[in-house]
């Protein structure tokens, strides 16, 4: 066989393992479900019993503690003191990352003013890393808490990169999912207010 005809023969198996192998990952898909490579937007996420500790919606969050910017601690239960809820919203910085900040900022924001909004850095490392990326960022005194999650902790344990958690003030998880006002809107307005709370 020739040089050339070895060439030929080579480029035809190469097409006919790429045809192959693209006719097969529809099925596979990640994880080996069929449809993950067109997404229907219904709600996959695992489900957890509804009461116990858990990241899914109807299980109650962890009473977790992280770093804020300037290396002070903050728990979950003191952002939520007065609140009627949180918003957490899992960053890494990416292009998508700062649109979601500002669709929050924008328009979640002054609508849900007695909600906190804390933003977990789950890239840039310790506390001091993500102060300089906040203020290289220009999302200094945006009215966010920016979190330092280090190794990515409750990134993981929400399954929320660049995604959005709500919980309410009984640390209840409302919301686990995509960063989109149309979904956030019910949500924080379902949220009970803060007098309905206090106790007499």
């Amino acid at each position: 066989m020739s040089c050339a005809d070895r060439a030929h023969h080579g480029r035809a198996l190469g097409a006919a393992f790429a045809i192959t192998a693209l006719a097969w990952l529809p099925l596979a898909g990640c994880g080996g479900m069929a449809d993950d490579l067109f997404p229907s937007g219904e709600d996959r996420s695992p489900k957890g019993l509804c009461g116990t500790e858990g990241p899914t919606v109807c299980q109650v969050a962890p009473d977790f503690t992280l770093s804020d910017q300037a290396g002070n601690p903050v728990t979950l239960s003191a952002a939520l003191q007065g609140k009627r809820g949180a918003v957490l919203y899992f960053t890494m910085w990416c292009d998508d990352c700062i649109s979601h900040l500002g669709m929050l900022h924008a328009d979640v924001m002054p609508a849900f003013p007695d909600v906190a909004y804390l933003g977990l850095d789950y890239v840039s490392g310790a506390a001091p890393a993500v102060d300089s990326m906040v203020q290289s960022m220009g999302w200094n005194g945006a009215g966010f808490t920016f979190l330092a999650d280090v190794g990515q902790r409750w990134t993981s344990y929400f399954h929320a990169g660049m995604a959005v958690v709500v919980i309410d003030a009984d640390r209840v998880v409302r919301y686990n999912g995509f960063c989109a006002l149309e979904r956030l809107q019910p949500v924080l307005e379902a949220l009970p207010a803060v007098a309905a709370r206090e106790v007499p």
